[in-house]
């Protein structure tokens, strides 16, 4: 765990995508679909109006759903905000006992993740932090996968995991074939029950379940996607530096809510978590927009996996958004556009008024926001190019003369 951060806590979420058939007996909560054609997937979906916001895909057009957990009202952290499963980094993620059960892959670079190709330099502080400094000899790149994975298993009952007996077959195939779709773990349920309740006492007894059912949790299903910071204290007192990985399931698994901090687990198509947004149906945070309108691009299981297995070897931006103040709305900008400062360190707003200073010159009509007029009503606006081969979100066709695009 990095001690030495004074704004931020890290940690790490999941981007659970699973294929629109559901185990048998789940527990899962589904909307069902919305009538209409059906539209063929493809990477770049046809825009309709057939149902919701003209500037979306027909839910139809996804044959996968992601899944949102709500939070408890009582939560300290986004109470009754739909969020993906993640939470906190716990020194157990960190621990040397890791390098036991990764033993075969502890010559391999990150335990067979592979190198990201993206210069040290530029990225995300959380993944750039030498941990061996810190005191720990378990990778960023290993360390937070192992929170996704665990806080996943906390919070919803899915384990991603493998057997040791599998193990010879994951070296033998190599990283490429380790990014192969992932399966959720085959034990009994009786058996994950009584492990989840004892991690759920103890965020150490994840390690302890693994060494004792000799699994290895599967950090190589997990790629990275993208890296945000909790700006203002706007939801709480908490500001969190988070990991954002993504994984593709073939079936859609069984989930159970733990009934502390999750009280429901919900199974959607991203345009239709957006839809029911927008409906005021229920809350989700600005990251799980912006993130859910990139993935209305790939309404395909297949396409997504390929995308982001591959997308996730060149890295990713450190994004902490800017608030922009300006009447009664406000405006959160992201790396790239013209209001973005060059030092955001501490910083979380600016001034309309006030041009911010750069390090170099900047195009002054690059846009890269999120226009929030109230809690269920956020427009993006965007027109830069993403960085590291990612997507671009499907969004709202903005007007030349909308006054808020000329900030």
């Amino acid at each position: 765990m990095n001690t030495t951060l004074r704004h931020w806590k890290e940690a790490a979420t999941l981007i659970l995508a699973a294929g629109r058939r559901l185990a048998p007996a789940g527990l899962t909560s589904r909307t069902p679909e919305a009538p209409g054609p059906p539209e063929a997937p493809g990477p770049c979906p046809p825009l309709t109006s057939s149902c919701g916001p003209a500037h979306l895909p027909h839910t139809s057009a996804f044959d996968y759903d992601v899944l949102l957990l709500k939070r408890s009202s009582k939560s300290g952290f986004m109470p009754n905000a739909y969020v993906f499963p993640g939470g906190k980094v716990d020194s157990s993620d960190f621990s040397s006992e890791w390098l036991d059960i990764f033993q075969s892959f502890r010559d391999s670079p990150s335990f067979g993740l592979g190198s990201v190709t993206q210069p040290v330099e530029s990225r995300p502080r959380m993944f750039a932090t030498d941990r061996l400094h810190l005191g720990s000899p378990v990778p960023g790149e290993v360390a937070f996968r192992l929170c996704a994975l665990r806080e996943t298993f906390e919070e919803c009952g899915v384990l991603l995991a493998v057997s040791k007996q599998e193990e010879k077959g994951l070296l033998l195939q190599g990283k490429e074939a380790r990014r192969a779709r992932c399966e959720v773990s085959g034990l009994c349920s009786s058996e994950l029950s009584r492990w989840r309740t004892l991690v759920l006492q103890d965020s150490s007894n994840f390690l302890r379940m693994c060494r004792e059912l000799q699994l290895l949790p599967n950090i190589w299903a997990l790629h990275e996607w993208s890296n945000w910071l909790t700006p203002v204290a706007g939801y709480s007192a908490a500001r969190f530096d988070t990991a954002f990985f993504i994984c593709c399931l073939g079936e859609t698994p069984q989930t159970l809510q733990d009934e502390r901090e999750i009280v429901r687990c919900q199974w959607s198509t991203p345009s239709e978590v957006l839809q029911r947004y927008q409906a005021q149906e229920f809350w989700i945070a600005p990251p799980q927009f912006y993130e859910l309108s990139r993935m209305c691009r790939l309404p395909s299981l297949n396409d997504l996996h390929n995308f982001s297995s591959q997308r996730a070897t060149q890295g990713c931006e450190h994004w902490m958004p800017v608030v922009v103040q300006e009447d009664k709305h406000h405006i959160s900008v992201l790396p790239g556009d013209k209001l973005y400062p060059s030092d955001t360190s501490g910083k979380t707003q600016v001034e309309t008024s006030t041009e911010p200073q750069r390090e170099e010159p900047q195009d002054n009509s690059a846009l890269h926001r999120m226009v929030i007029l109230n809690p269920y009503s956020t427009t993006l606006q965007i027109n830069i190019k993403p960085k590291y081969n990612h997507l671009l979100p499907v969004i709202k066709p903005t007007s030349a003369h909308d006054p808020k695009s000329q900030l």
